[in-house]
């Protein structure tokens, strides 16, 4: 049994965010096309006395140094499952924007459980730490799963999307997060709004046949026709300044355009790796965003370094 495991986990991007009615349970019904992209977190878990988390990266003093944080939770339920005393330190190297709408708190989650498991040696079939991760929060099995898949229910439950080829992405990160909860909380009322609520029986929300097609045959024009997010009016509604920096990436090129989830990290599809470059160049000095990184995926989950 090693003394140190290091997983690297990746950032998501939904290409597409259906959000239907609330359930009884209190969640939205979803249709989510998550995509996996190159922005990591590395979490590293070692032995210890005591469950213990300390954090380092970008924004890190916003992440929570306890074991409030996703990841402690993740180390408490599967030692739960095996019997097995959570006695470890759990360090997160941030890469993920925080509170950015791209599961970074989900994907630190997941590389906690595969961590875990392979210092603890419990050897968890990818359907129990699956399990575990729909537990703890609806992102955290894609984070595990990684590549391009269907979430349905509330966003769980996962199914594989074939993708041809490399997508090439850039990511403005904005000063500040927004919060989930919050920004759903302003999608029901911007409904209620319009004549509606999001008590009613809304449609089941489904995955549109033409974006999985682009992704089918990695045609990347036709994916950035086909982006969406039903989160985005109250994202922008929440923070209006969004809408700039959604004009400044289309303006300088992007073939397509959306807040990331619940935001505030906007997301702009290129056509290649040398646009994407250009483009975080561009918007970088913007002024209407902090930083932009360039990404490409799809990539694979939550994975063991050493």
């Amino acid at each position: 049994m090693s003394s140190t495991i290091t997983v690297r986990v990746p950032a998501k991007v939904n290409v597409q965010l259906a959000v239907g009615g609330r359930r009884a349970d209190g969640f939205h019904g979803l249709a989510s096309v998550f995509f996996a992209v190159g922005l990591y977190d590395e979490v590293t878990v070692t032995p210890s006395d005591r469950l213990t988390v300390s954090v380092a990266g970008a924004d890190a003093a916003a992440v929570p140094a306890d074991r409030s944080n996703l990841a402690a939770r993740a180390a408490v339920l599967l030692g739960a499952r095996y019997g097995i005393t959570p006695e470890v330190h759990l360090h997160i190297d941030k890469g993920i924007p925080v509170a950015g709408g791209m599961a970074g708190g989900s994907a630190d989650a997941a590389a906690a459980l595969v961590g875990c498991d392979a210092l603890w040696g419990t050897g968890a079939h990818p359907a129990a730490l699956a399990e575990i991760a729909a537990e703890l929060g609806s992102d955290v099995p894609f984070s595990l799963l990684g590549g391009v898949a269907l979430g349905e229910g509330r966003g769980e439950l996962l199914t594989p999307v074939p993708t041809g080829g490399t997508f090439h992405w850039v990511f403005a990160v904005a000063d500040g997060g927004l919060s989930t909860p919050a920004v759903y909380g302003e999608c029901d009322r911007l409904r209620d709004l319009d004549g509606g609520s999001a008590d009613t029986d809304l449609p089941v929300p489904t995955a549109d046949p033409a974006l999985l097609e682009a992704l089918r045959t990695g045609d990347a024009t036709a994916l950035g026709a086909a982006l969406s997010n039903d989160l985005q009016p109250a994202a922008l509604s929440l923070r209006p300044a969004l809408a700039a920096t959604l004009r400044a990436g289309a303006d300088a090129g992007a073939i397509g355009t959306l807040v990331s989830g619940s935001g505030p990290t906007c997301a702009f599809l290129t056509k290649d790796a040398p646009s994407a470059a250009a483009l975080a160049a561009t918007l970088t000095t913007s002024g209407t965003c902090r930083t932009a990184h360039p990404a490409a995926g799809p990539v694979p989950g939550a994975t063991v370094l050493y």
